[in-house]
């Protein structure tokens, strides 16, 4: 996934409505330009759009840092696009450091660790599995915490629909994966499930995308020694900066820009219904860029997930018209 994906900027107040792919942090107040806007451009694409071209540009930004792992390893991709990320976030939000509570601080410190987390395991994930399987076992983790939080029998439904994505993607114990990417995956998605739920925190306590940039700051911080220890000087090779620089774009920067115009017209909930899309996004990346093919029985997999993702997040929606109406 945000890809991460893992590590787009999403956030929403209630964690089932982001089942796969939460929405981006809280919206600047009306009239003041999101960064990189461009009204005209966001008119002609329309919100949809947006949010699909956000999609594909997390994706293909995965698929070429799996390009730059041989040269970097994953620990250095992932200190790459965190540092330019963070760079690129704080250049444009400037956030204001005086008057935040410790509370506050908290709050995006551990905000921080859990998208360092998320996105050094999807990494480690991705350098030993395809593309489209591993964004599909991360996206587990956001679809439990749907489950968890509506509390609805139909959800078991929904749940059940991504347990047989997973058997299904595994074959005879996972034989056709290796089982330490599986692993790196499904604990990218518990921690995915984390992201949400600080995600939102910070969006509350911050003005506009301040919590995430500096959240991104602690991120970078905390990986920066890792890839400096697995990759040293070549972090700083001018090929790797750049693709780093342009994995940090395409998976960070451009991605938070389109999702954050497009939910000004766009409601949460029928943005995490074109998140659920993610993981086929992925698997096209991966054929693309990578020459990464599937076979029809992880394709099926991959699709059975995509489904339970988006009954999950239809069944949420229905349940909140349903609250509104009584």
């Amino acid at each position: 996934m945000t890809i991460p994906d893992a590590d787009r900027t999403p956030t929403v107040a209630d964690p089932a409505a982001a089942v796969a792919g939460p929405a981006p942090l809280s919206e600047p107040p009306t009239g003041t330009p999101a960064p990189g806007r461009t009204r005209g451009g966001a008119r002609a694409l329309g919100p949809v759009g947006l949010v699909l071209a956000g999609g594909i540009s997390v994706q293909f930004g995965g698929a070429l840092a799996v390009t730059l792992m041989p040269r970097t390893g994953a620990l250095g991709v992932v200190a790459l696009r965190l540092a330019v990320a963070a760079i690129v976030l704080m250049v444009i939000c400037r956030p204001r450091l005086r008057g935040h509570s410790r509370a506050d601080w908290g709050t995006v410190v551990v905000f921080g660790i859990t998208m360092a987390a998320m996105n050094g395991l999807f990494y480690q994930s991705a350098a030993r599995i395809p593309l489209g399987p591993a964004v599909t076992l991360e996206v587990l983790g956001p679809l439990v915490l749907s489950v968890i939080a509506s509390r609805r029998a139909v959800n078991l439904l929904w749940a059940g629909l991504a347990l047989g994505g997973v058997f299904l993607l595994g074959g005879d114990g996972f034989g056709s994966l290796d089982p330490l990417g599986v692993a790196f995956a499904l604990s990218a998605g518990a921690m995915w499930a984390a992201y949400i739920v600080f995600s939102a925190r910070t969006g509350r306590r911050f003005p506009q995308a301040d919590g995430l940039a500096l959240a991104m700051v602690v991120a970078a911080v905390l990986f920066l020694p890792l890839g400096l220890i697995e990759s040293g000087a070549k972090l700083l090779e001018p090929t790797a900066l750049a693709l780093g620089s342009a994995v940090a774009v395409l998976s960070s920067v451009l991605p938070y820009t389109l999702e954050l115009l497009a939910l000004r017209r766009l409601p949460a909930s029928t943005f995490a219904v074109l998140m659920s899309l993610e993981p086929a996004v992925a698997a096209v990346a991966g054929f693309l860029v990578l020459s990464q093919t599937l076979s029809v029985t992880e394709g099926l997999a991959i699709t059975l997930v995509i489904a339970a993702s988006m009954g999950a997040v239809r069944t949420q929606v229905g349940r909140g018209k349903a609250r509104n109406v009584g």
